[in-house]
């Protein structure tokens, strides 16, 4: 294996050395049937074959893929995707050593092989799966070839991979070409010194084209940046002046809405207010009328309290009934109580309606929405005075109900008792009166 190493190593540097040396020569385009081309890829594919695991058997013997490592490129170098996809995407090849093939040689176009392969060797771990241990890409005879790979670059390579049969092609290394006397040597040296010069040059040109074409896409993109922002600055500026007119025109036609709307609230305010004033004239009378309800109430309330005692002085005559009496009277304090209860609250009422009645006079003139406001609040104000007065005759109607029952209660007592019939009469007579 050390031996078939070396025997590639020293193959390869000769291919490489008289491809260049050609290709200055000749001129550094070339195409797919120059034969020092054609050999070097030829002792690629051996140097590549050299210790690969796993043999197919084909028509032409023994065949080993190299589609495996060299698929491998794309997963550590983005930028050689689009290789491994117009590899896929031929339509004449159809086995692994074919596709190998055709990757060498747009590798090789691009300019790119000698990065690819250092890549790949750099990976032993991921080359292990396909080579041997003592193979030629994992040994140090790897790294030298890709080292003379990076002179290729000089050579401009224009390939027809599509139409080429890759797949049938054999591989045969032609050492005739390599075979030279002293003559050629000498002539070998000189070549090889002015390619030395001339490879230092074209390095240099390289680089510095390297370093303007870095420069130029740096201040490329700083102009894109620039005019893109430029643009939308302006698109920003003009969508800005067209809406401060827009501005303007809904601040005039706001100002003129705004005089309108004033005309009208302060004419809907003197109507308005002329409203109130009679609803709290009316107001007034109401109350007036409440006061004398409420006097009239608490006059029949004393009635009632003096009717209740004469009917207590009585019933305690009774001895037989005291019980009953009692229980009797407990109930009618209890209501009364309730009714005096329920009048205390109603002067609440009446004391909130008087307190809203002045926060509606303080308020009125705020604008049409509190005005409206005030309205419901009068509404309800209004129906507040109906439950009162719904109220009041409820407690009317109780209190024609207390004077029937307790006039039914003393009329029972009265037929009880064993008294006169002149007492019975007169008690009867206050009672209805």
């Amino acid at each position: 294996m050390a031996m078939e190493r070396a025997n590639l190593l020293n193959m390869a540097k000769l291919s490489i050395k008289g491809l260049i040396e050609s290709a200055l020569s000749f001129g550094r385009t070339l195409d797919s049937d120059y034969p020092p081309l054609q050999q070097f890829f030829v002792v690629m594919e051996h140097c590549l074959k050299h210790g690969l695991r796993g043999e197919t058997k084909s028509f032409l013997g023994f065949n080993k893929s190299l589609w495996g490592p060299l698929e491998l490129v794309e997963k550590l170098c983005p930028e050689a995707a689009e290789i491994s996809a117009s590899v896929r995407d031929l339509p004449g090849l159809k086995t692994p050593l074919g596709r190998a093939r055709a990757w060498l040689r747009l590798a090789l176009m691009q300019k790119r092989l000698a990065d690819y392969l250092r890549l790949l060797i750099t990976r032993k771990d991921l080359l292990s799966d396909f080579y041997e241990h003592s193979a030629l890409m994992l040994e140090e005879e790897g790294a030298v070839i890709v080292g003379l790979l990076v002179g290729l670059n000089v050579i401009d390579a224009n390939l027809c991979v599509k139409g080429e049969d890759l797949d049938s092609q054999v591989g045969v290394i032609d050492f005739s070409m390599y075979l030279k006397n002293d003559i050629d040597d000498y002539r070998s040296e000189e070549r090889n010194s002015q390619i030395a010069s001339i490879l230092d040059q074209k390095n240099y040109v390289e680089e510095l084209n390297r370093q303007l074409n870095s420069t130029v896409h740096g201040l490329q993109g700083r102009v894109d940046s620039l005019e893109k922002s430029n643009s939308k600055l302006i698109e920003e500026l003009a969508i800005a002046k067209n809406n401060i007119i827009k501005l303007q025109e809904e601040n005039q036609q706001l100002r003129g809405e705004n005089s309108l709307i004033l005309l009208k609230t302060q004419q809907h305010l003197e109507v308005t207010q002329g409203d109130v004033s009679v609803e709290r004239d009316t107001y007034k009378q109401s109350r007036q009328g409440l006061d004398e309800m409420y006097n009239e109430a608490r006059r029949q309330l004393k009635e009632e309290c003096q009717l209740r005692q004469d009917v207590e002085n009585e019933l305690v005559v009774q001895v037989s009934m005291k019980q009953e009496m009692e229980l009797a009277m407990k109930l009618l304090e209890k209501d009364i109580h309730e009714k005096q209860d329920t009048l205390i609250g109603l002067r609440h009422q009446l004391d909130e309606v008087k307190a809203i009645n002045v926060e509606m006079y303080q308020k009125m003139q705020s604008s049409d929405e509190e005005m409206k406001k005030k309205n419901d609040m009068i509404t309800r104000l209004e129906e507040k005075t109906n439950q009162i007065t719904a109220t009041m005759k409820q407690l009317e109607q109780s209190d024609k109900d207390l004077l029937s029952q307790t006039r039914t209660l003393a009329m029972s007592f009265v037929k009880c008792a064993s008294t006169d019939t002149e007492h019975q009469y007169k008690l009867v007579k206050d009672i209805s009166f």
